[in-house]
Parts: C-alpha cells; structure tokens; sequence
C-alpha cells in the first residue's frame, strides 16, 4: 500500500476516532495513487494512524476502514460481515420468524464508510458508495457466502447511480451469485414484494421498520392517510393492526402498483385507497377529509448545503398542510432523511408549521432509524433520519 501523510496537526480527528479525513487535511498524496486504491496514514512525522480508500474529487479525501496495520485482504472482508452479523444477532434479527429483512452493513455505523448491505430474505444486495468499497466487491460477497452459507441463494451489486459519476459509468448493476431478484420479505409479520432490480435504493426502505411498527399499535380503528408512500410500508402496518381505512398517495404510478400487489398478498379486507398525485397538491384539496393518522415521509429535500433553506420552507408547507387534515385528537407521524437537515433544524421547522396551522401540538415522541442503521458514536453525521410524533388537537 503506498503511504498518505497528513499536515501537521491534522491527525486529531483520527485520534477522536472520526472516519473522515478531508482533503485539506492531506500534506501529500503520490502520483501512483489512483481513485479508489487502499492506502496508509500517516502523521507527519510518518507515524502510522490508520488504513483508507483513497477518493480525490471531493472534500472527503480518505475514507478510514482500519485503526491497525493489518492486510485488508479476504480475512479482513469476512471478519467485517461476521462483525456486522454478530450485531444483527445481537438485534434478534438473524434467523427471526416474523421478520426476515433487515440492513446486515450500515456504512460508518458499522466501520466501513461506503458499504451498504441489506437482507431481504434470501437476497444481499450490495450497494457502493465509494470506489473503494466497490473494488472489494468480490471479497464481500465471498464474506456474506461464508458467513452465510445457502440461507442467502443470491447476491446482487446495486452501485452504479451511488458512485462518482465517471467511475459509475464504468460499472453496471449485476448479480454476482445466484440468479434470483424478486422475493418476498417479511416484517413484523407483514409481507412486502421487493424486486432488487427495479426498486428504489436497495429495493425497500428499511430504516423505518419500528417506526412503521409503533404507527401499527396506534392504527387499531382508525382512518391512515399515508402520503410519500412509496411501496405502502407504513399502509401495510395499518392495515394489518386494523385500520379501518387506508389512503396512500405518491407521485409514482410504478409505486402505487407495487402498494396495490401488497394490499394482494397480504389479503387485507379493509378499504384501501390508492393515489398517485402529487403529494402538496393533494394536501391542498379543501374537499379532503381529515384522518385519525397523517404520516408524511418525503425523499429528502435537500442533499447539499446550499439547497438547505429551500428544503426547510418545502418541509415547513407541507407539515402545515399535513397538520390541517389530522382530525382532533389525531396523530401526525412526520418524518425527514435530509442529512444537511439537522434534528434541531428539524424540530424548530416543525415548530414554525404548528404556529402556523393555529393548533395546539404535544410531542408524544422523538423517532430515528432502526437499531440495525446504527451511529458510530465518533460520527454523529451518521444519524441522518428525524422524525416526530405528535398529537394534534
């Protein structure tokens, strides 16, 4: 591996245990060293600090996956999946009857910046965010194998629209073990068709799985307006724990066909009620009714800084829109991915759109990701999901 030093002063992030190491940090970097390639660091007094990818182009310049001086070969890769595993374990996730879905690899939150990896029932699918990451693609699957064995019957790389741009035109999404790419998973004893080819992300979002459980415990008689809906996830939940009318609406036409195969092969017997419309626009309608239960849960608005405060009016419109069809006494599940978004942000927006819609609002609870998207306590920009629950009147 050739050695990256950094300037002098500039190894205190390492100490601190943060995974980032920012170009400006980087006193110089060889000529041999290419996009993509495993590297050491060092201080500047050329003491050894850490094992990254190397990635130019962008602020983020090293992506730290070892604190020791180690071979990262397939030794490396296996004991990693098997790390990640053991907590998943841990989550009574593994080997779980009610719930055969869940994220085995969550980037940072599991010490390799970039890798991704979700479990739908018998299906991994990779999914690269680095260059780095991808050029271990083989050595991963190798992992997941072992650790594995034929519970998982295919392995599927889904990277080519996460990865720079230039690189990711070199690469196509394939499966490389087995042949399988649709199935259907499990959670919470809700069944959901996931086609990893087509869908979005990894095929599922799975970050909201105890969210959409927690909306089931409150679903029991009650009407559900579900808006962003996607593939109907938090529908199915209130469907399933006896809601007695579900509304979903998302701008897909694909999305809304996929909610309506769900609503089939879980033979629901309630009223269900697909919509594909525009989400604000919907919300507009003074001649929609008001729900028991509102949930809001958009892609996120704005993905870099200087998009933030655009993101937060949008945010702002619709939660006001969305707290006005929340009948009194109901419950607004309201949620927002936006990274650059922070959870004070968040709240303070939220705060702004109750003042304006002129009703009197409790928090019930603060929500997250799942415990199987975990933040490394050293990098809280891991903790990317902010949601609130709250009881409108």
């Amino acid at each position: 591996m050739e050695n990256i030093k950094l300037k002098p002063g500039k190894d205190i992030s390492i100490a601190r245990k943060h995974p980032w190491i920012f170009s400006g940090a980087i006193a110089n970097i060889p000529k041999s060293v290419k996009d993509g390639d495993t590297v050491t660091i060092s201080d500047n007094k050329s003491q050894f600090l850490a094992i990254g990818h190397y990635q130019g182009g962008g602020s983020i310049a090293l992506r730290i996956i070892c604190y020791e001086e180690i071979s990262i070969d397939q030794a490396f890769w296996t004991k990693t999946i098997q790390n990640a595993a053991f907590y998943r374990k841990a989550l009574r996730l593994v080997d779980n009857q009610s719930t055969n879905t869940y994220r085995l690899f969550h980037g940072e939150g599991d010490g390799i910046p970039g890798l991704i990896i979700d479990i739908y029932n018998d299906i991994a699918v990779i999914q690269c965010h680095s260059i780095g990451v991808h050029k271990a693609v083989s050595y991963l699957a190798e992992g997941i194998k072992q650790e594995f064995g034929k519970v998982i019957k295919s392995i599927y790389i889904k990277s080519k629209d996460t990865l720079p741009e230039q690189y990711g035109m070199t690469v196509e999404d394939e499966l490389i073990y087995g042949t399988e790419g649709q199935t259907i998973i499990t959670e919470y004893g809700v069944q959901f068709k996931i086609d990893v080819f087509t869908g979005q992300k990894t095929g599922f979002f799975l970050d909201q799985r105890e969210n959409r459980n927690l909306l089931a415990q409150y679903s029991i008689g009650k009407s559900v307006l579900n808006c962003f809906c996607y593939t109907g996830g938090f529908s199915m939940y209130a469907l399933n724990a006896g809601a007695t009318k579900v509304v979903s609406v998302d701008i897909s036409q694909k999305a809304m066909d996929l909610v309506d195969e769900n609503v089939e092969i879980n033979h629901f017997k309630q009223p269900h009620i697909s919509v594909c419309a525009n989400v604000m626009q919907y919300l507009s309608d003074p001649e929609l009714p008001s729900f028991d239960i509102v949930v809001v849960d958009p892609p996120a608005f704005a993905k870099s800084m200087h998009k933030r405060h655009n993101a937060v009016q949008a945010y702002k419109r619709l939660n006001v829109l969305a707290l006005k069809k929340v009948h009194p006494g109901g419950i607004l599940f309201t949620f927002s991915c936006s990274q650059v978004v922070g959870t004070h942000l968040f709240y303070d927006t939220i705060v702004a759109a109750a003042m304006e819609s002129g009703k009197r609002i409790r928090v019930m609870q603060s929500l997250s990701q799942g415990p199987d998207h975990p933040v490394n306590i050293f990098h809280p920009e891991g903790h990317y999901l902010k949601g609130l629950m709250l009881f409108v009147e």
